[in-house]
């Protein structure tokens, strides 16, 4: 079964996502790595998957200014840059966990 998050915080102060999930662990995200990893349209070609955003285009002081959820199967996230059209599903979301910059805390 896919874990899910039991919290969500965006720690401002250190620049990361912080998710706690249902298998006990935990993970901080840089909000830019995160913000890298939009799946919309507007971020990934929709036929080629191609990415379309250039990482080197995102601020490195960009950060969430709304977190919600998109049901009960994604993270919505409304970025600083104005962004706002991507939304994270857990699986994504738990994929970008192992990312080299991700950092384990539980």
């Amino acid at each position: 079964m896919m874990p899910v998050p039991q919290s969500l915080r965006a720690l401002k102060d250190v620049g990361m996502l912080e998710i706690a999930w249902s298998d006990g662990t935990a993970y901080r995200l840089p909000f830019k790595l995160v913000r890298v990893e939009c799946p919309c349209a507007q971020c990934i070609h929709e036929i080629t998957g191609e990415r379309i955003i250039r990482p080197e285009s995102i601020p490195e002081t960009i950060h969430p200014t709304e977190l919600g959820y998109s049901g009960n199967y994604a993270l919505r996230v409304v970025w600083s840059d104005g962004h706002a059209s991507g939304i994270f599903t857990w699986e994504r979301l738990y994929g970008i966990c192992s990312h080299l910059q991700a950092v384990k805390v539980a």
